[in-house]
């Protein structure tokens, strides 16, 4: 099975004091002390790219990722920020956001799971500014993700925005399945969205069909804001 490979990280060895273990992914490998934290089974049926953000526990960063994916067509790449050596504080921060479609054919319950590991947050890399007045890559926007259960024969409306002071630049919504094994095309299409952006805010329409009971199904709503903190 294809495997996003795990992001290389230049640590302290005087941060890493107990062991960690991962399960037969690989986010946690070559770590003493990683938290391996799971996401849901995530729909990716199209060209269109579907986005996911998964977040470690208080206190940590994102050291390193891995995926499972139901069809090898799947293209899954992740975000990160410009700068060396790659490392927490730099390249990551402490959630990591998916990014994946499928190249190939049609499946509409191909999806894949993510996987981040995550080390302590003490020891973070810094910039070494320059003389000139320039200014180097960094995070002009954040991602506000939220999720919202999706119960079996229920339609929910929610609406979301960003905070005060911050410009919604763009809106995505993702589906996933909170269960070990990925979802069969029924479940893949017992839950159904509808997403509009009015006035800088975003309102969606969730429905799930009597088939999703049991799935724990999850609608995680992603916004890019500027202009905050």
């Amino acid at each position: 099975m294809r495997r996003v490979a795990a992001l290389l990280i230049v640590a302290s060895a005087a941060a890493l004091a107990a062991a960690g273990t991962a399960g037969a992914t690989n986010e946690c490998r070559g770590f003493q002390v990683c938290v391996p934290v799971a996401g849901p089974w995530v729909l990716a049926p199209g060209r269109a790219e579907t986005q996911w953000q998964l977040s470690c526990p208080k206190g940590f960063l994102v050291g390193g990722l891995d995926a499972e994916l139901t069809r090898p067509a799947i293209d899954l790449a992740f975000r990160a920020t410009l700068g060396s050596p790659v490392n927490p504080g730099i390249s990551t921060s402490t959630a990591a956001i998916f990014l994946g479609r499928l190249t190939l054919g049609s499946d509409p319950a191909a999806s894949f799971r993510p996987h981040i590991g995550c080390i302590p947050a003490a020891g973070g890399g810094q910039r070494v500014p320059t003389a000139l007045r320039l200014f180097p890559p960094g995070r002009p926007t954040v991602v506000r993700a939220s999720q919202i259960p999706a119960q079996a024969g229920t339609t929910h409306r929610i609406v979301r925005g960003c905070k005060a002071g911050e410009e919604l630049v763009s809106a995505s919504h993702a589906i996933g399945f909170a269960d070990p094994r990925p979802p069969t095309r029924r479940l893949a299409a017992s839950v159904h969205v509808r997403g509009a952006t009015k006035h800088g805010s975003v309102t969606l329409v969730v429905h799930a069909d009597a088939a999703a009971a049991g799935s724990r199904p999850v609608v995680q709503i992603d916004l890019t804001c500027a202009g905050g903190s």
